[in-house]
């Protein structure tokens, strides 16, 4: 039987599904608080941090043969494939939103344990499946931010150095709205941060160029 090599959020909902167990139970199962697993369903491109990802290693491989198989089924079906297993993180998309205000950048902080090394970052959410991913951007960074932005320009896609996770960034321009945390589960703070000091809160060696170069061009 294949193994995740990297879990997401969606990932581990998969394996709650497979098992058949409510949030509360599930939570009960791994050791961790329900809020946590409330986050998963909330954000299933998070990226657990190293010592729930071995949680739920730990889950799958002692999982009865039965709801390793559905596990592996949904995974299957989640990629519209045919394969007898899952495959790694990478296969979520993620939008992600590099919204200025004049010479300002939109940035919200993660809460530390959903998220392996990532703090302050860019709005981002799901592209789901069948949908756009502008549309998905600027309807995340509402969600989270309370902030109405309109996309300016599509700055390209990767796989992100930390999560693994496809990520597809656009630049957007501010329209209206008061940022404001609007997912305290998820997220810890919300602010607009100059963009020459984007480097202080993110690393600069994980930023995708792209993002820079489009920052550079705001100073």
């Amino acid at each position: 039987m294949d193994v995740i090599e990297v879990w997401s959020g969606r990932y581990a909902c998969l394996l709650q599904s497979a098992l058949r167990l409510t949030n509360e139970q599930y939570a009960a199962q791994l050791g961790i608080g329900v809020r946590t697993v409330a986050s998963w369903h909330s954000d299933p491109a998070v990226v657990p941090r190293k010592e729930m990802q071995q949680l739920l290693d730990t889950a799958h491989e002692n999982a009865a043969p039965a709801a390793r198989q559905r596990f592996a089924l949904l995974v299957s079906r989640e990629h519209g494939s045919t394969a007898s297993g899952p495959a790694g993180a990478q296969a979520l998309r993620v939008a992600i939103a590099v919204v200025i205000r004049d010479d300002e950048v939109l940035l919200v902080c993660r809460r530390d344990d959903d998220a392996t090394g990532l703090t302050w970052q860019f709005p981002a959410g799901v592209i789901k499946p069948g949908a756009r991913a502008e549309t998905a951007t600027i309807r995340e960074t509402l969600d989270e931010t309370g902030v109405h932005c309109a996309v300016r320009q599509r700055l390209g896609k990767r796989l992100h150095p930390v999560t693994g996770v496809l990520c597809e960034y656009f630049l957007c321009e501010y329209l209206a709205g008061q940022a404001t945390n609007s997912d305290a589960v998820e997220n810890v703070d919300v602010m607009w941060v100059p963009t020459k000091a984007v480097p202080r809160f993110i690393p600069a060696d994980t930023i995708f160029p792209p993002v820079l170069v489009a920052l550079e061009g705001q100073t």
